[in-house]
């Protein structure tokens, strides 16, 4: 078993445990990794930390039994890393990421896929590809061109050389940076505080997001899809319960209930 899924407390953890090859992803592995995604939606858990036992968070795609000669490198990516990918970003719930060591390839993008990412100092984040004849892939351009613009993303893909967690924080790759020893700790105690929260709410400003990404939408479309968004938070108990805890000065107790 090289995945792990525990479910405490309305929070799911998945750890990549196959320390021995980096967390190193086969078609297999990626099987059981969409498997667990699946488990923890249907457990109707609240928020979803994804990380890795070892070394590293993963160094990508297990290539150690790839023969060139015969590779369907497309095939691989087309019907089992995207679709993986396209899993992790509709989870229906807050995602969050504790990343370390090797963030390459596949591990990339899992990054990319996931809402929130918190990377330790020792994480190497980059493009390695230049040295076996291949290229970035696993949404590694889009990432990099938004956030680092064309020239120092080829920089990185020509190269080969790789970010530190603190560079690719600096950049606006991801959320923060932490000191390796506390990364999973600080990582915990926030997946736990947004378990508690607002679900519905949340998941409203992950589709905002997603559709200002993907969709390119302009200000004054994305303002009109928040006002929807928020008539449609109005009718759960949660935006009543958040109002009525502020009225009466108390903390608010959310249940992550959708609208009815």
């Amino acid at each position: 078993m090289t995945v792990s899924l525990t479910i405490v407390d309305d929070v799911a953890e998945i750890a990549l445990n196959d320390p021995g090859k980096l967390n190193s992803l086969d078609a297999d592995a990626i099987a059981e990794l969409s498997a667990a995604l699946k488990a923890a939606a249907d457990a109707g858990v609240r928020a979803l930390l994804l990380r890795g036992e070892g070394r590293a968070f993963c160094a990508g795609r297990d290539i150690s039994n790839v023969d060139p000669a015969t590779d369907d490198a497309r095939g691989y990516l087309d019907t089992v890393v995207t679709p993986l990918l396209r899993q992790i970003a509709a989870f229906p719930a807050p995602t969050f990421a504790a990343a370390h060591g090797a963030c390459l390839g596949v591990g990339l993008g899992l990054l990319v896929a996931t809402d929130v990412v918190y990377v330790a100092d020792t994480a190497k984040i980059g493009s390695p590809f230049a040295n076996l004849g291949a290229t970035l892939d696993s949404g590694g351009h889009a990432l990099f061109f938004e956030r680092l613009g064309a020239h120092r993303t080829l920089d990185l893909i020509y190269t080969a050389e790789l970010m530190s967690g603190a560079d690719a924080v600096a950049a606006g790759l991801f959320s923060r940076v932490l000191p390796a020893d506390d990364l999973l700790t600080f990582t915990r105690a926030k997946v736990a505080r947004v378990a508690q929260g607002a679900t519905e709410a949340f998941l409203a400003s992950k589709a905002l997001i997603a559709s200002i990404r993907d969709d390119r939408i302009g200000l004054w479309t994305s303002l009109a899809d928040e006002n929807r968004a928020q008539g449609d938070l109005c009718l759960t108990d949660d935006y009543r319960e958040g109002f009525a805890a502020f009225q009466q000065k108390r903390s608010p107790v959310f249940h992550g209930t959708p609208a009815r």
